[in-house]
């Protein structure tokens, strides 16, 4: 009798009401479960926007170095130009023809210093023999160190007779695109006449301002960034005038920007993010972010596991994540793929 008392207790207990099941979310109706993350706030730079100026760090207008006449034009305005590529050609009949004359008084002057070398040294042995007297030796000496000088001035003729002619071809000193072209073919040009204007794009960077009121926090933070699109990229460098612009009373800066980037050009106007501190951002990867006629969504996932689209109000870029200003709290979850969550909303079906 005691061990048929607990069997009859269990029976009855199975015979009663059985609790309710859990909540079945709509992840789990419809098979699959979303990957998804927990938003939470992330301590990133609290940025003061200005706006700037992106300008060429390497921009120069080359000059002639020797006067002629313009025979050729190798690039126009917009053409790239490979770094030490010839841009403009001088005709050159002038230069070539005091090469020659150089070339020559140098093969003289070889030939004098050898003679009068040779000279020296017969008189000086003779002269170790007693053979002539010191002054025949001192005017062989004299001969030598003529000749030796003569043939430095005709070598150093020929490199200048060189380089003039090395003039008539004019070259950019760096890659970059053509921005200006200043002569004609056929124009007559002097040492210093400007020909073409050319910068680089692959060295960038930006003109901004700095108000009075937080000069100090950038001076010590030193960081910045620019916003281009939806792009965000750090300045490598940031260089603070030392005197404030009257009667703005604002500091002019400069912001280096890393090699080649990409989507700036020169005189362009851009977005600076002056870093002033730092603040809790909520971020969410740019991946879950989904764009519906010109509106920012994510896919949010309740208690439930309910998902529904919302529309939220986006703001700036960090990397691959991107800040969300309103229409998301922390502590909510996304889906991290939407097009996988709007499939599942679609397949949901109302509950009865």
């Amino acid at each position: 009798m005691p061990c048929i008392l607990p069997a009859l207790l269990l029976v009855v207990a199975g015979c009663g009401n059985k609790p309710p099941p859990p909540a079945v979310s709509s992840a789990a109706s419809s098979g699959t479960i979303l990957p998804s993350v927990v938003i939470e706030p992330v301590r990133t730079p609290l940025e003061r926007d200005v706006d700037g100026t992106v300008e060429a760090v390497n921009q120069a207008t080359v000059s002639a170095q020797t006067s002629g006449r313009v025979a050729e034009i190798l690039y126009d305005v917009d053409d790239v130009v490979p770094a030490g590529a010839v841009i403009v050609r001088l005709k050159a009949t002038e230069q070539r023809a005091g090469l020659q004359g150089a070339e020559a008084a140098i093969t003289e002057a070889q030939a004098r210093n050898a003679e009068a070398a040779t000279s020296y040294q017969r008189i000086a042995d003779l002269y170790q023999r007693r053979v002539v007297t010191k002054a025949q030796l001192d005017q062989a000496t004299a001969n030598r160190d003529a000749a030796a000088a003569r043939l430095a001035a005709a070598e150093a003729g020929l490199t200048m007779a060189r380089e003039g002619v090395g003039y008539t071809e004019i070259r950019f000193p760096y890659g970059g695109v053509v921005t200006k072209r200043l002569v004609e073919v056929g124009a007559t040009v002097s040492p210093g006449t400007p020909l073409m204007t050319e910068l680089s794009l692959r060295d960038l960077r930006v003109n901004t301002t700095i108000p009075q009121g937080i000069v100090s926090q950038v001076r010590k933070l030193n960081q910045a960034a620019v916003y281009v699109g939806d792009r965000r990229i750090e300045a490598t460098k940031i260089t603070i005038f030392p005197e404030a612009a009257a009667p703005s009373s604002t500091f002019r800066a400069r912001l280096d920007l890393p090699p080649g980037a990409i989507d700036l050009a020169p005189g362009i106007y851009v977005k600076v993010g002056l870093v002033i501190g730092a603040s809790d951002r909520l971020l969410v990867p740019t991946s879950a972010v989904t764009e519906r006629s010109e509106v920012t969504g994510v896919y949010v996932i309740d208690s439930h596991g309910q998902v529904a689209l919302r529309y939220v109000r986006p703001g700036h870029r960090f990397g691959d994540k991107l800040e969300i200003l309103s229409g998301l709290a922390a502590g909510e979850r996304i889906a991290l793929d939407p097009i996988a969550a709007s499939a599942q909303v679609a397949m949901t079906v109302p509950r009865q």
